[in-house]
């Protein structure tokens, strides 16, 4: 079976790529779809993120095992059908260290193999890809507000009277490793 998978920039502007690839095939190569879909640098840290129906951001499957022992799981591991286990599955991809790139990837639906083709393949294209990674966009960020009169007031007032002998005296809460 084929997924046909719509993957959209995290932009203001509407950049998305509809990108189909093989069932049996894995992150990875829904990976090297997206990269090659929107023009993107080679050898970039890049990790899919398992998302819930408001893109909540989930467990990390990153493109290199990051793991201490080793054992981590990574792109190569998670076949589509794992990733992707129903119409309307969502995952996150971000790509990128410096100049973060981030998508939100929708399964949209499920079809036979067209014989001959190679897949991944990108099927359709709309929007202009920046030359840039786009900041953040807002729109699917709730707006968080902070109200400033919760936090202890007078932890802030005598700042500018604080001496080194204040400072001797609460050293014990700085922590060195920090």
């Amino acid at each position: 079976m084929i997924y046909k998978i719509r993957v959209i920039l995290d932009s203001k502007d509407n950049v998305f790529r509809d990108i189909e690839i093989k069932e049996k095939q894995t992150l990875w190569n829904l990976h090297n779809g997206i990269r090659s879909a929107f023009s993107l640098q080679e050898d970039e840290l890049s990790s899919f993120y398992f998302s819930d129906d408001e893109w909540t951001e989930g467990r990390g499957v990153p493109l290199e095992d990051m793991s201490d022992e080793g054992d981590g799981e990574v792109m190569s591991d998670i076949y589509m059908s794992e990733a992707f286990p129903e119409k309307g599955s969502k995952m996150l991809f971000k790509y990128g260290f410096l100049d973060l790139w981030e998508f939100y990837c929708e399964l949209l639906d499920i079809q036979k193999e067209k014989p001959s083709v190679n897949y991944p393949i990108t099927v359709f294209r709309y929007g202009k890809v920046p030359l840039k990674a786009p900041k953040k966009s807002t729109q699917n960020i709730p707006h968080i507000p902070l109200d400033f009169d919760d936090f202890e007031s007078e932890r802030f007032d005598d700042f500018e009277n604080f001496s080194e002998d204040d400072f001797e005296e609460h050293s014990n809460y700085i922590d060195d490793d920090e």
